[in-house]
């Protein structure tokens, strides 16, 4: 009877990530290459740093060689201890579209990087803004126009792609890369639907509007992290949200080394997401116990050889369809290695999460720097 009842809910968790992958996750795997269309907007670029004279100095010169004839440069110096700041002065000496805005230790916001990029999007001269971290680099000197080819008079936000360099012969790094493509392909896949929730800070656009619309980061501005995916879940909407996934659109950032580095950037990631909309915690929730619940049960059910014949085709097409579904979801974003060892990654990662999950309920994780 036990064993009956565990059948009927392996069954339904099979039906619920097949729908998850193909229905939802296969309209953003499954559509058709994107077009871009110059626009030639005028584009403010805006990178917050805190340390980073190293990369700075190694990734500056891809921002300010771009194939883009109207844009700005914002450098935001968030009260760093090291060159940083002097670094971004001699930029602005240097080239006349660099501006650099200067932001000291506040008592009421020290530490804070929303307050600091507050400060850089007021700084911003153009009300095209197209955000990037100060340890990430676009891949091609034709990022900001194919970012920039995605805004219309209606879409006023443009999710992009914020790649992981590959690292031979290193499994947490195909790790961090499978589990960054699974979360682009999420949410590109429920922008497409028409419910966007999230983005990523590392490669993300969005119009002066949409910011102030929303008071800026104010109402989360308690939170540590979030200036991304919280600031999206709060501000985008089925009309003014789109995306872009074209090869030249990507950023690029050196990966974690170590799975504690990596272990305690999921911890930060995954803090934010108890402060998204009622739904988006809903289907993020519901994905993750389908995919825990389809391991637990698809093991209990074979050990005890119940139903295995029927048991064992399930899972043949619960893996067939995901793999499918995430292998054009990978060939879009250049990440189609990381789909051989797929099995592997996926049980570890859900098996991370869960320890994630209880790590935070009894810590909280540190933030920016």
């Amino acid at each position: 009877m036990i064993l009956d009842i565990l059948f009927i809910g392996f069954a339904f968790f099979v039906l619920i990530q097949i729908i998850y992958y193909v229905l939802i996750f296969g309209k953003f795997s499954f559509s058709k290459p994107q077009n871009i269309t110059t626009k030639n907007v005028p584009i403010s670029v805006i990178v917050c740093a805190k340390n980073e004279e190293e990369n700075i100095t190694k990734f500056f010169p891809l921002l300010v060689s771009q194939n883009y004839s109207n844009y700005e440069i914002v450098l935001i110096d968030d009260a760093s201890s090291d060159n940083t700041r002097d670094l971004f002065e001699e930029y602005a000496k240097q080239y006349p579209n660099v501006k650099v805005v200067k932001v000291d230790n506040n008592e009421a916001f020290w530490g804070n990087k929303k307050y600091a990029l507050t400060l850089g999007i007021k700084a911003a001269k153009n009300d095209y803004l197209l955000f990037t971290d100060a340890d990430c680099y676009p891949t091609s000197q034709n990022w900001i126009t194919n970012m920039s080819s995605q805004f219309t008079l209606k879409r006023t936000i443009v999710l992009g792609y914020g790649s992981y360099e590959k690292i031979k012969n290193s499994f947490l790094n195909k790790i961090i890369r499978y589990e960054t493509l699974l979360t682009a392909t999420q949410y590109f896949a429920w922008a497409k639907i028409g419910k966007p929730y999230m983005g990523v800070g590392r490669n993300l656009a969005y119009h002066k509007d949409e910011f102030f619309k929303v008071r800026g980061f104010i109402d989360h501005m308690k939170v540590r992290s979030g200036d991304d995916d919280l600031f999206i879940n709060q501000a985008s909407s089925k009309t003014n949200t789109t995306i872009c996934f074209t090869p030249d659109s990507f950023t690029c950032s050196k990966p974690k080394t170590t799975y504690a580095s990596w272990f305690l950037q999921k911890r930060r990631h995954i803090a934010t997401a108890k402060y998204y909309k009622s739904f988006d915690r809903f289907q993020l929730g519901l994905f993750y116990i389908s995919q825990l619940s389809f391991l637990v049960l698809a093991f209990l059910l074979l050990a005890f050889q119940h139903q295995w014949i029927i048991v064992t085709t399930l899972i043949t097409l619960r893996y067939l369809f995901t793999w499918l579904s995430m292998g054009y979801a990978a060939a879009k974003l250049n990440e189609k290695d990381v789909m051989y060892w797929y099995p592997f990654i996926e049980i570890f990662i859900i098996f991370t999460q869960l320890n994630l999950f209880f790590t935070n309920l009894f810590s909280k994780p540190a933030h920016w720097k």
